[in-house]
């Protein structure tokens, strides 16, 4: 079976911001791995504990400013620097809103979290905050402006950075406080380097306007709701279990929902590549690309992440062994269910639906799906324990994106045959699918350590996996030649002395 988008690839720009946090991957993954032998498990509960609200403060505070700019810059690039100094002004009035939320309910906090621990290290926590999400607009700026090798270097080196803020300082003086102000000192470097590149980027025109700040809310309104519903549905489960558990016992739970930073970094990637692709198209009176720059890029996320779901449920048990030690096996149950969420990330569903300016839409989805984990999450942890609730968040996402594709294909105007390139996911799947049977097959007739036993493991997936794209031409010639290309300046550094893919475009100057 061979395949030939119709539409320029996503993949190489999509490489290009993947191969800088890829490269970051180890040091940013290691960060809870050197913790959980550090911390006892009530402490590296509470480092969980405080990191699940950074995270959905982060989520929910942005109130869709950040990513407005993926839509307002390529339609509008004369406006750029005002969108991006209104994006900031929002969001630096929005993080000392957390500030100061965070310092008030300390009390309560500790309380709803079962952690009294927790409530000594929050204004911290809104510090780091504070700084971070003033910071967030940095890479989008240079991904609208097609510089995607600087973007990816800027994620690499900011993820390193920010491992090494984390951990180092709690190696020379163990404790979550150290921890903190490690992060405060990163998010820190980082905001003066952000604003200094934008600085730099826009010169005077990095102003803010009234007029535009205001069709800017009026895009990221619905967009915040749609956000809000989202953390709401996707960390819930995170509470409830610390709700009704120690923190020991919700480290063992966020252990098994431990995030595999590739997956992130490339549906992301992906995504926004997607989205601005999408929005030159659109600009430029060519609608009829739309669906086949979709078809392109699901195709593309699926030849990665299906087998990287097919990996992780072989070597789910020495995997987790051999990053958290046996202290936390009890966290491989939870840890396949997770995983198999990785598969609908291959439907970067959300990022169509916002070039299509759809909020409204997301908006109203993600209430669905929110009301579904409210309604199930109990009487599934009830019937099947802690698995359940982890399950009832990857049914969930699945309702939902089974309603963005119904969404999608009234506004692409297809078929439902013709939605998606059924035949091609359905070969990937197949393909990933040998590769675990093979895999498993050969790691279960010899007992190995954990690590020998993931890298065995591995090495047949990864070999079987490729071989079945080979023989069935999962792969065209021009994707061939990017991955090759890709690996090779991975392994050599070549083509890393300029930060600026060559014929990137400069955001030209407002009026």
């Amino acid at each position: 079976m061979t395949t030939s988008p119709s539409v320029d690839s996503s993949l190489k720009p999509a490489l290009f911001l993947m191969t800088g946090r890829t490269l970051a991957f180890t040091a940013t993954f290691f960060v809870p791995v050197v913790l959980a032998r550090v911390f006892s498990q009530a402490e590296f509960g509470t480092y969980k504990q405080l990191f699940l609200l950074f995270a959905t403060f982060n989520a929910v505070a942005q109130f869709g400013m950040s990513e407005s700019l993926f839509y307002f810059v390529p339609l509008a690039p004369r406006s750029a620097g005002r969108h991006v100094a209104n994006s900031l002004l929002f969001l630096a009035a929005s993080g000392l809103g957390c500030l100061a939320l965070l310092a008030a309910t300390r009390a309560e906090l500790s309380h709803w979290l079962s952690n009294s621990a927790l409530g000594a290290y929050l204004p911290l926590l809104g510090v780091f905050l504070l700084l971070m999400l003033v910071a967030s607009a940095l890479e989008i700026v240079m991904i609208t402006g097609g510089r995607y090798l600087l973007a990816s270097s800027s994620y690499g080196v900011s993820d390193v950075l920010r491992a090494a803020f984390l951990v180092v300082p709690v190696l020379l003086e163990p404790g979550i406080e150290s921890l903190l102000l490690g992060a405060v000192a990163f998010a820190t470097l980082r905001l003066v380097a952000a604003l200094a590149y934008l600085g730099r980027v826009f010169g005077h025109d990095f102003r803010p306007h009234v007029g535009l700040f205001r069709s800017q809310v009026a895009y990221a309104a619905p967009f915040a709701g749609y956000v809000l519903f989202d953390i709401f549905q996707s960390t819930f489960h995170q509470y409830v279990v610390s709700y009704h558990f120690d923190a020991a016992t919700f480290a063992v739970y966020a252990v098994g929902c431990l995030q595999i930073p590739l997956v992130d970094f490339l549906s992301t990637s992906a995504g926004n590549v997607m989205m601005v692709r999408m929005g030159e198209a659109i600009r430029d009176g060519r609608r009829d690309a739309l669906l086949g720059i979709w078809h392109d890029t699901s195709r593309q996320l699926a030849l990665i992440l299906v087998p990287v779901v097919g990996l992780l449920l072989v070597t789910a048990h020495p995997l987790i062994v051999l990053f958290f030690t046996e202290l936390y096996s009890a966290s491989v149950p939870i840890f396949m269910t997770g995983s198999t969420s990785i598969l609908l990330a291959v439907l970067v569903t959300d990022s169509v639906l916002r070039v299509y300016a759809e909020t409204r839409f997301l908006l109203l989805r993600n209430g669905a799906r929110a009301l579904l984990v409210v309604l199930l999450i109990h009487a599934s942890m009830s019937t099947i324990g802690l698995p359940g609730a982890v399950l009832v968040t990857v049914l969930a996402t699945l309702a939902g994106k089974a309603l963005d594709l119904a969404r999608l294909r009234a506004l692409f105007g297809v078929n439902f045959v013709d939605l998606m390139p059924w035949q091609t996911l359905a070969a990937i799947l197949g393909a990933a699918a040998a590769a675990g049977l093979a895999s498993r097959a050969v790691t279960a007739s010899i007992d190995l350590p954990p690590l020998l036993e993931v890298s065995a493991g591995t090495i047949v997936y990864a070999g079987t996996y490729l071989a079945a794209l080979l023989r069935f031409g999962l792969l065209t010639e021009s994707e061939k030649r990017a991955i090759a290309s890709r690996l090779w300046e991975c392994v050599g550094g070549l083509g890393w002395a300029d930060a600026r893919e060559p014929g990137a475009r400069r955001l030209p100057p407002t009026d």
